[in-house]
């Protein structure tokens, strides 16, 4: 892919799974690392925009999230819990180790951004500062659910359904489904989106074993997730690193929720951010102020 001519893919074998990533093919240098991960439904292509934006300044670490992308894509578990947050926060660790990084700056899109949420919480050493796009935390928009929320989210409450009826039902038209999400989410609906971007999503989202893995995902989350994280707050945990939050002001999140009091009660620190004039998938739609956000931020 021409617009990754700069990195190199490599598979790194992690935490029982195998996790594929984008690197930089020159050495680190002096530039500070950044770890991007994407959410659903796509995979680190979601990132070529900003990528070349920033990689003259960040080493930037690309990598597709279990169960999306080139990643691998286990069957779940009957407790799901090699989907969770904490399970995928510990991928993204254990390939950041490999590469020699013990602390990065982190961001992350949607499902990454839950990942990214995990990673923070538990390994707060590895952390500089963390951003995370178009989210507020999970806990509290479960625990907010009511009928607007449901409807907007409906694929929160379709996805953990037992397997395998939503994968059968998503399986049976996964590229419909696919557009559906990528094109009702955002601002700009398909448009928003490269035809070779597009291509890529398709090509890996539309696998068996890849809608599994997103229903796993999502399973996770509405389960063992909400463990972990009502077992943080009992404990007083906190986010211990500055938080950017930036989310679409055409979206689900500016239309229900706080996301900057809801991120502020859960960190240490200082957060910060602001609406974009965007939908869902803000570092596609609007990747020069996405980018022009994560430098300011990380400076």
């Amino acid at each position: 892919m021409s617009w990754f001519d700069s990195f190199v893919a490599r598979r790194f074998e992690v935490n029982g799974v195998e996790i594929h990533a984008r690197v930089p093919a020159a050495e680190q240098g002096g530039r500070p690392a950044l770890l991007l991960l994407h959410g659903f439904p796509q995979s680190h292509v979601m990132w070529h925009r900003v990528a070349r934006m920033l990689e003259g300044e960040y080493w930037i670490v690309l990598p597709d999230l279990r169960g999306y992308g080139d990643s691998a894509k286990p069957a779940g578990l009957p407790d799901h819990a090699n989907y969770s947050k904490r399970t995928m926060a510990q991928d993204m660790v254990d390939v950041m180790d490999l590469l020699g990084c013990a602390e990065f700056f982190l961001c992350g899109h949607d499902r990454g951004g839950r990942v990214a949420h995990r990673l923070a919480l538990d390994h707060p050493e590895k952390v500089r500062k963390l951003c995370v796009l178009d989210i507020a935390p999970t806990l509290d928009m479960y625990e907010a659910t009511d009928m607007d929320f449901a409807r907007a989210y409906y694929h929160w409450f379709h996805l953990i359904q037992p397997w395998p009826l939503p994968e059968k039902m998503i399986g049976a038209c996964a590229r419909d489904y696919l557009h559906a999400k990528l094109g009702g989410w955002g601002s700009q609906g398909l448009n928003a989106f490269e035809a070779q971007a597009l291509a890529e999503y398709e090509r890996c989202f539309c696998a068996p074993e890849a809608i599994h893995g997103a229903c796993e995902d999502y399973r996770a989350s509405a389960g063992i997730d909400l463990e972990h994280d009502r077992a943080s707050r009992a404990r007083g945990d906190k986010l211990l690193c500055d938080v950017q939050v930036l989310w679409g002001e055409r979206g689900v999140v500016h239309r229900l929720f706080r996301p900057l009091d809801l991120w502020q009660a859960q960190c240490a620190g200082q957060v910060s951010g602001q609406a974009v004039s965007a939908g869902h998938f803000i570092p596609e739609e609007k990747p020069l102020d996405t980018a022009a956000a994560l430098r300011a931020f990380f400076r």
